[in-house]
Parts: structure tokens; sequence; C-alpha cells
């Protein structure tokens, strides 16, 4: 009994190392708000001191009329009321977070309520965590009606982070198609965090417009080429140095060249290169994995079941007419084969061997007794033994017995 409430207790611990996104996504999103916020009330307050501090001596030196300073006045209450609706709206956001950290923290706390594997709750918890990887795994491949359904159906919106793939997705589309604009922008908005990472996101984009003015040889997009790399590029020579001389030199090169590295900064590949290194910082950024937590569970799955005789030629029936035995092992089933093949062995700290167990003449170990029952059953001869599994025949003096060390 003791053995079976080992076996079956509740490692919570091991089971939220894949939900570390489900917390670290909210606490970005509301340092994201909290900076948003105090950089419009710092930008507001700057601007409504100068433009009281100039109002008032104007005032005081009779250099305005009183309409006029009427008129100044009215410009600062709307600044600042400007200021209030962004607030209210950034607010706004805030509470939705702090709604979805609640559910969030109460959805992992239930996890730590649960005393066994076998208990009921554990299957509905896990139900509710597989909805969410699958979630994860349709927003991350673009199907963003399908992924608002799915949650929506179960009732998980406050577990997954709809809206941040949405404009990621809508801004990764939008570098697929050829335009800066909306990738810009948002490096625009998070240009502080972005230095942080030492990202170079930025540069590549501008980079980017740099080739397409460039590619157009037009002699008044040159010139604005020039201006742009000046404005845009030079201030990273330090960093991008070799970039740079490149921009320089692609001046020279049609966009048919076949000289390298000038042919590959005009392949349209590079859209796709942009795309995806803004995916890569943008889950950076926001602490998400790089991969799909549906693959992660899978490939940590795979790999506990794993075992060197996967993927053998010899596996089963299926694969080996001379074997005896059927083989119901995922690893080598038809569905998860292709997944499984690059995942690592399973690391077992003990090993589980028949109390008999002897060594063929090819390298496989059975247990004595089994093989001596199966060749009955199949009529193998006298003085021989079958390989159940490639269905090789042996006789019996080359058998030896294996002893554990």
């Amino acid at each position: 009994m003791a053995a079976e409430l080992t076996t079956t207790k509740l490692n919570a611990e091991s089971h939220l190392l894949l939900d570390q996104s489900l917390l670290r996504l909210p606490h970005e999103l509301v340092r994201k708000n909290f900076k948003a916020s105090q950089r419009a009330v710092e930008h507001t307050r700057d601007v409504v001191l100068s433009s009281l501090k100039s109002t008032a001596n104007a005032s005081l030196a009779s250099e305005e009329s009183v309409p006029q300073t009427l008129a100044s006045l009215d410009s600062i209450i709307t600044r600042m009321q400007g200021l209030k609706r962004k607030l209210e709206g950034l607010h706004e956001e805030e509470k939705a977070i702090h709604k979805s950290s609640r559910q969030r923290i109460q959805h992992l706390q239930d996890l730590y309520d649960i005393p066994s594997l076998v208990d009921v709750k554990y299957d509905e918890w896990s139900r509710i965590r597989l909805n969410r990887l699958l979630v994860d795994y349709l927003l991350r491949s673009g199907y963003e009606k399908s992924a608002k359904a799915l949650a929506k159906e179960k009732g998980i919106e406050d577990l997954v982070d709809t809206e941040v793939f949405v404009q990621c997705n809508r801004i990764r589309d939008s570098l697929k198609k050829g335009r800066t604009t909306e990738c810009l922008s948002w490096c625009t908005d998070n240009k502080q965090a972005l230095r942080k990472l030492n990202s170079n996101l930025e540069f590549e984009i501008r980079l980017q417009q740099y080739i397409e003015l460039v590619r157009t040889g037009e002699p008044a997009k040159l010139l604005e080429a020039t201006q742009h790399a000046r404005k845009h590029l030079a201030p990273h020579k330090d960093t991008q140095f070799l970039e740079i001389h490149r921009a320089a030199g692609l001046l020279a090169f049609t966009p048919d060249t076949q000289a390298e590295p000038y042919k590959a900064m005009y392949s349209p590949v590079r859209w796709e290169y942009l795309s995806h290194l803004f995916i890569t910082t943008h889950h950076n950024l926001v602490s998400l994995p790089a991969r799909p937590l549906l693959h992660i569970a899978l490939s940590a799955g795979l790999s506990s079941l794993k075992t060197p005789s996967c993927h053998s030629s010899f596996a089963s029936s299926s694969s080996n007419a001379n074997s005896s035995v059927t083989s119901v092992c995922p690893i080598c089933s038809t569905e998860l084969k292709d997944l499984a093949r690059n995942v690592p062995y399973a690391h077992h700290t003990k090993s589980y061997v028949e109390t008999d167990p002897v060594v063929l003449p090819n390298g496989r170990i059975y247990g004595r007794e089994r093989l001596l029952q199966l060749g009955a059953k199949v009529g193998v001869p006298d003085g021989q033994v079958k390989d159940p599994t490639t269905g090789e025949i042996f006789h019996q003096s080359t058998v030896r017995k294996v002893y554990i060390s």
C-alpha cells in the first residue's frame, strides 16, 4: 500500500515546469502597462508645466491678452483630459490582466490541492491544461479563430494569451507581405526593453527599408537611401559595422546580381528571416517559450518512453515478418514515430529484468523460461531456441547465462 501511494503521489512542482509562462507573461504585461502609464504622465507633466510657466510669465508681463491666456489654459486642460482618457484605458487593461492572473494562480493552486494522480480532479485539471496547450499551438500556427472558439467553448479565455498572439501574428504577417510600419511601431513602443535585450530587430528592419529604396534604382530613391542610412544605420556602427559596410556596397549592385552577400540582401527570403526574427524577439520580450508548449509536452512524454529498441527494424511483427511479438509501443507507432525519432532516450535509474536472463548470439537478452515456453508453443526443435523478436533460431549451447552486477 505504501509503495502504491508513493507511485501515485502527485508532484506539483514537476508539473509546473511547463507552466512558468502562465504567470510570467501577465507579469511582463503589467510591467509594460505601468511603463506606458509612467511615460504618459511624465511627458504630459513636462509639457503642462512648461506651458503653465510660459503662460504665467506672459500674463504677468502683459504680453498676452486675456483671451490668449484663456486659450492657453484651455489647451492645457484639453491635454490633461487626454491624459486622463489614456490612463483610464490603461487602467482597464491592467484590471483585465489582474483578473487573468487571479484565474491562473487559482488554476495552479488547484493542482496543489490534488493529493494523487488517480484523483478524478487530476483528470479534470489535466484536461484543462491540454486545452490550454491546444489553444497555444493553434495561436502560434495562425489559426486564431479556431483558438478563440476553443478557448470560449472550454471557458479558459483567462488562461490563454489570445490577444498577445493576435498582435504578434499581425505584425509577422505584415512583414511577410513586405510591410515594415507595424513592426517599427512595435519597436518604438518597446525601445527600452529591446535595448536591454541587445536586440538588432530595429536595425534589421531599417536595413530592409534601405534595401527596398536601393532596389528601385531611381536616382531620387538612391539619394533617399543614402539619407536613410545616415539617419538610421550609421548610429549602429559600433555593433553593426560589417552590415553597414555591406549596405554601402549594395549601391554598386543591381537586384539581379549573383555576387554574395548582395544577392542574399536583395533576396525576398529576407522578409521570412525578418518575420522569424520578430517572433523570436517578441517571445523573448514577453517571456514566451520559443517552441509551442504542446511540442515541449509531447517531447517530454515521448522521451520518457523511448528506449534503444525503439525505431528498430525488428521492433514488431508489423515491420518484421519473422517476429513473434506485436509492439504496442507508442514511440514505434505510425502516428508518433517521426516525432519521437530525435528526442533523447529515457533516463532510467532502475532496470527491470527477468529472474533467469540469458543472452543469445545476436546480443538480445530474454528469460530462459520464456524462451523455452515460446519454443514449445511454436514447435522449435529440441535443443534449439527462437528469438521472439527477430525470428532467428540458435542452438541452446550458444546461449549464455547473464549475471547482473
